[in-house]
């Protein structure tokens, strides 16, 4: 029976309610020295409506980031010229970028190393598809909205550029966390507006059975600190107090007048 062809709006909605804020499709790299499997699971998820590029090992993956970002990396462990490994250490250095894993290896020590080290989520050869594609989904839901890879200016003392994890304070670079970088992700992509406190939990930890609202509160001062002229009195990250948190782009008039007024906490 012939497969099914899932528009791109069908899989928007199941990752973000509908929303994909440049209203295209998902991008994805995928990376396999298999031939055969890079054809077949690039066709499964071009037909679920993601727009797929491919690469046979680490280095053309590394050429083809050269010429955009895309938006979740998914990449075979064992490759020859560069492995997984390799290729998922230099694009985490580089950006935040979401990693799916595909590997042969299921010992519960490579799992737990490679998930704490680089990927958002582990999936062991051989596959099956539809548990891969809700991963996929999975991942990429927890981004929220997108948020275009691109600088986003917050005030005129800065600018976030949130797929390098950077943010410019005042003219100096500011290395932002993983987790930082996820949270802001959130906030970003419904900028101006509030953000419940439990939508940045799921956001920003995978183990949200296990994580606490107390999470989201020292990562919330941890930023503070980062980036606000006055962490006693922020105009960026602001509370809203029972709800969560609201990121708040500020003109330069006003950003000089809350802070020597004093914004809300």
């Amino acid at each position: 029976m012939p497969r099914t062809r899932r528009s791109s709006a069908y899989t928007r909605a199941m990752m973000t309610g509908g929303r994909w804020s440049d209203g295209g499709s998902p991008r994805i790299l995928l990376v396999d020295d298999d031939p055969n499997l890079l054809v077949l699971l690039a066709d499964q998820l071009r037909a679920d409506g993601f727009e797929i590029q491919t690469a046979r090992d680490g280095e053309e993956a590394l050429r083809r980031l050269r010429s955009g970002w895309p938006d979740l990396l998914i990449v075979d462990m064992m490759m020859p010229r560069m492995d997984g490994l390799t290729l998922a250490r230099e694009v985490k250095a580089q950006a935040d970028l979401p990693i799916i894993v595909l590997s042969a290896i299921e010992t519960a020590d490579s799992k737990a190393d490679l998930l704490d080290e680089v990927a958002e989520d582990y999936v062991t050869k051989p596959y099956h598809y539809p548990e891969l594609r809700a991963r996929v989904i999975r991942v990429l839901r927890r981004l929220g909205d997108k948020v275009p890879r691109r600088e986003l200016v917050l005030g005129p003392d800065l600018t976030l550029e949130l797929h390098r994890r950077t943010a410019t304070v005042r003219g100096e670079a500011v290395q932002l966390t993983p987790t930082e970088s996820r949270l802001l992700y959130a906030m970003a992509a419904n900028l101006g507006q509030t953000v419940t406190t439990e939508t940045l939990l799921d956001r920003g930890w995978t183990d949200t059975e296990n994580a606490d609202p107390s999470y989201v509160w020292v990562t919330m001062r941890r930023l503070r600190q980062k980036i606000e002229p006055d962490p006693n009195r922020p105009i960026h990250l602001v509370t809203v107090r029972g709800i969560g948190y609201r990121l708040v782009q500020v003109e330069p008039q006003r950003a000089a007048a809350d802070i020597e007024g004093g914004a809300g906490a």
